[in-house]
């Protein structure tokens, strides 16, 4: 059976990336928990991970560059409103195929495309939604966050909180938390939501179809994971490094000598893939505890994502990009030049 690797993107917030916990607005409809302080001593919940090399440091300048504002003024919350000057596929914010045809999806700065085997990318509804944290959850069912476009739901707050669609992105429904939190990654699994809050560094939980909400932690990062096999177990991508959680993100701890990675994707089991900020594969056999280096990307990642054995990546000066044999070589699925 062919194996395809798939990168998707979700971009880390340079304002949002504060370790300490912000109070969120009392009228949010979730239960606060204790917040986990990540400290640089040592301690249980560090983040400091036993191989601090350049790499990390190049991490740390990619996030920057690859930020979304999400911060509290809200001028800059939303895409491009102007059609005439259409940026196309741009600043590729996640990837996911849809199982109830195999289409391929990518989420932009723009607006959510479709990327058929054969032919030329769609844009979905005309619309040029900001739409960030995207995940798909089920034939034809997706969800995400981010930013409205303006030029067609003029009413829409600028945080759009969490959204579903149900007919492959034509339409959108709010769920919760409209107006006040941007979900930058949103993960489906075991029946539980989870999503990190880019304006207020909170890794939240839904139990209940994401109408209300539980948060578990505050920590400034990429990208997450949640184990395949035990929803309780994240991986996150932070500016300190590889982090592994097994009470279900109340908690982190370094993951020791694992490579400065950007952006990950769970694929099954135990396997895991992970793009450094060069665009170098990491592959995962173990649930993250230990990396084998694979191919390259050739480019900085904009995102990482899997679909059942298949593989794909988005990277900037890239495009999409496909492998079907782990990660090592790779084929343009999309290109940005045409």
């Amino acid at each position: 059976m062919r194996r395809r690797v798939l990168v998707a993107a979700l971009f880390f917030d340079p304002g949002a990336a504060a370790i300490a916990w912000q109070a969120p607005p009392p009228d949010l409809p979730y239960r606060d928990h204790p917040s986990m302080t990540l400290s640089s001593d040592g301690s249980q919940g560090s983040l400091m991970p036993a191989r601090a090399t350049s790499a990390a440091a190049a991490l740390v300048a990619a996030l920057a560059l690859t930020g979304c504002s999400a911060g509290n003024d809200s001028s800059g919350d939303g895409p491009a409103l102007d059609p005439s000057d259409d940026p196309g596929i741009a600043h590729v914010h996640g990837l996911g195929v849809d199982p109830a045809d195999g289409v391929l999806y990518a989420a932009t700065h723009f607006g959510l495309f479709a990327l058929p085997e054969e032919g030329t990318a769609t844009r979905i509804a005309d619309r040029f939604q900001d739409t960030m944290g995207f995940t798909v959850v089920g034939p034809n069912t997706f969800l995400g966050s981010g930013h409205p476009d303006f030029r067609k739901d003029p009413e829409l707050p600028p945080r759009l909180g969490l959204i579903r669609s149900t007919d492959a992105a034509k339409t959108w429904e709010s769920v919760s938390l409209s107006g006040d939190v941007d979900f930058h990654a949103l993960h489906n699994a075991d029946g539980k939501i989870y999503g990190w809050d880019a304006g207020s560094s909170r890794l939240m939980l839904s139990a209940d179809g994401g109408k209300t909400w539980d948060t578990r932690s505050a920590l400034g990062l990429r990208d997450f994971v949640v184990s395949a096999a035990d929803s309780e177990v994240l991986l996150a991508t932070t500016e300190k490094g590889l982090a592994r959680s097994d009470d279900g993100g109340r908690t982190f701890t370094a993951v020791p000598d694992a490579p400065a990675l950007a952006v990950l994707s769970w694929q099954k089991s135990d396997e895991v893939y992970g793009l450094d900020p060069s665009g170098v594969v990491y592959a995962s056999a173990d649930g993250g505890r230990s990396w084998e280096e694979r191919g390259t990307v050739g480019g900085e990642p904009e995102a990482l994502a899997s679909h059942d054995e298949d593989l794909y990546a988005a990277a900037t000066g890239r495009g999409v990009l496909a492998s079907s044999d782990g990660g090592r070589t790779w084929t343009v699925r999309y290109s940005e030049t045409g």
